[in-house]
């Protein structure tokens, strides 16, 4: 604070301000107090100025330290994110290989068991046509047979003893080749 009254003191025993007074010249009573003006400024700006600079430089320090960081936990966070992707990616692609190789499995296992089960079907189909066709036969059979005796017994009370036997024996003869021919 001294230096300033001094600076006031100093600038009261210029030779050109012997007296204190109005200073009617525009340009050099501007330049005076813009002196004075900027030489306060500095004086006591100084220290502030310093300090405002100071703790911005230490703000700006600071921000820019958290932001490094926050992007070096960032790039960790990265890293690890690709790691659980690609054993994720690998878990699927091995997760989608089993899973085709299973229904392909599961198709063939398809496949073959209907492919059995249409063997057994045509296999009982034809054992059933062979069986009806074997009850026909057999139906036949015996009404031929029915028929036969029949027409037999009706010829066989109309004749004698000895026409009887021969037919009979020609019947049976007759029966007896229509046995070899069927099976």
């Amino acid at each position: 604070m001294k230096n300033v009254t001094d600076s006031f003191v100093f600038l009261g025993h210029w030779p050109s301000a012997e007296s204190f007074g109005v200073n009617t010249d525009i340009l050099a009573t501007n330049l005076i107090n813009l002196s004075v003006v900027i030489g306060v400024l500095i004086f006591f700006g100084k220290g502030v100025l310093s300090d405002l600079l100071d703790n911005r430089k230490k703000r700006i320090f600071n921000t820019i330290r958290n932001s490094e960081e926050l992007r070096g936990r960032a790039i960790e966070q990265l890293e690890k994110a690709r790691v659980r992707l690609r054993k994720i990616e690998l878990e699927a692609d091995q997760f989608r290989v089993t899973g085709y190789s299973e229904i392909e499995r599961e198709k063939m296992t398809l496949i073959n068991s209907t492919s059995k089960t249409l063997e057994q079907l045509e296999n009982y189909k034809n054992e059933t046509i062979q069986f009806e066709q074997q009850r026909a036969v057999n139906q036949v059979r015996q009404r031929v047979f029915q028929q036969a005796l029949q027409g037999a017994l009706g010829t066989l009370s109309c004749l004698n003893n000895e026409l009887h036997l021969r037919t009979i024996n020609a019947n049976i003869g007759m029966f007896g080749t229509l046995n070899e021919i069927t099976y």
